[in-house]
């Protein structure tokens, strides 16, 4: 399958994750006081889906995610949907949000997801919207659904009593995920969904145990279950809109140019657009899509800001016909308002560089 047919030169799309609107945080804290029941939370996750595929269609996106409102910051909520899994305090819960407050824990059963983890009935939902909105043909071609990697997930998992017996008790925990992860690609694949995206962080500063060439390998088995319509976003963090690890591709070039995917996802605009002529220099076919809108800063950019910054790209090598052009992350982090926003300066950037191809 070619991933990204029938679309305009440069094509745009968000990294996956839509920014909430301000009431379904209140939502969210009704539900964990146990207010909602299962009725209220479909109406009010199916409402917030709706609003943020009709913000990327209105915005001008070429190619639409279901937000991953349901998913809670992309990863968070996914833990929820693994069984085999204890959930561990944190150290310190007062002050500033930061990495060192999000949730770890202990696989003290063998970690499996006998129900799967919940991606192609999200998927099933956007193509309705899409179908509604804009008919089949888009459905076909411009739907992409993003989930967090085994790399991701491994991160916040130590191997418990259950892998006790296990000469690398972590390394084993890590296949029970790249597995279940897997497979979930694969569902998502047969139910049709044109394209398939993992989000990486983890990979960007893998733990000690792990090697940065032994976590492509396992990024790479996933993708074998969507052939020609996998991706890797490979991401700096973007917690509280705060990277994690040092944003450089100089380390990164092996990995880089060993990732199996269609497309590599790859931030920009937050850095300065440093990095484009290694990217442009990668012994690595797939084509890149590039972040030129910088989601971690509060600065609305203008369309000919982004239509610079998609000139730069060019100018370093990396062909048209092999770009597409996307936000740096997620939009989680921000406020619905100014993702909007965002989105809106992306699509125009896109239109204006175009007429100039």
């Amino acid at each position: 399958m070619e991933s990204l047919r029938n679309l305009p030169l440069l094509p745009t799309m968000g990294v996956g994750s839509h920014a909430a609107p301000g009431w379904l945080f209140s939502f969210r804290e009704a539900m964990r006081a146990g207010k909602a029941g299962p009725a209220d939370v479909d109406e009010a996750y199916g409402d917030a889906t709706r609003n943020a595929i009709a913000d990327q269609i209105q915005a001008g996106m070429d190619v639409f995610s279901d937000g991953e409102l349901t998913r809670d910051r992309f990863v968070y909520a996914m833990y929820d949907r693994l069984e085999g899994l204890t959930r561990q305090s944190v150290a310190r819960r007062l002050g500033v949000p930061g990495y060192d407050r999000t949730p770890g824990y202990v696989a003290d059963e063998r970690v499996q997801a006998p129900k799967g983890l919940g991606l192609v009935e999200d998927y099933l939902f956007l193509k309705r919207e899409v179908v509604r909105q804009l008919g089949e043909e888009a459905a076909a071609t411009r739907l992409k659904m993003a989930l967090p990697g085994p790399i991701t997930f491994v991160r916040s998992i130590r191997a418990g009593a259950a892998y006790a017996g296990e000469a690398e008790p972590q390394h084993a925990l890590l296949a029970d995920l790249v597995a279940i992860i897997r497979a979930e690609v694969q569902a998502l694949a047969d139910a049709g969904c044109p394209l398939v995206q993992l989000d990486e962080p983890g990979l960007t500063y893998p733990s000690d145990w792990l090697g940065q060439m032994d976590s492509v390998a396992a990024i790479n088995q996933v993708g074998e279950a969507a052939p020609g319509r996998f991706l890797v976003h490979v991401c700096f963090g973007n917690n509280a809109s705060r990277p994690y690890t040092p944003r450089d591709f100089d380390s990164l070039q092996p990995a880089l140019a060993g990732l199996k995917a269609e497309w590599l996802v790859l931030e920009f605009a937050n850095r300065e657009m440093a990095g484009l002529d290694l990217v442009a220099g990668l012994d690595n076919p797939a084509k890149i899509a590039a972040g030129v809108v910088d989601v971690k800063n509060f600065h609305l950019e203008t369309a000919d800001e982004v239509a610079r910054r998609v000139e730069r790209v060019l100018a370093a090598g990396i062909p048209a016909e092999k770009l597409a052009l996307t936000a740096d992350c997620g939009l989680s982090a921000i406020p619905r308002w100014l993702g909007v926003r965002k989105l809106e300066a992306l699509a125009a950037g896109a239109q204006l560089v175009r007429g100039r191809v």
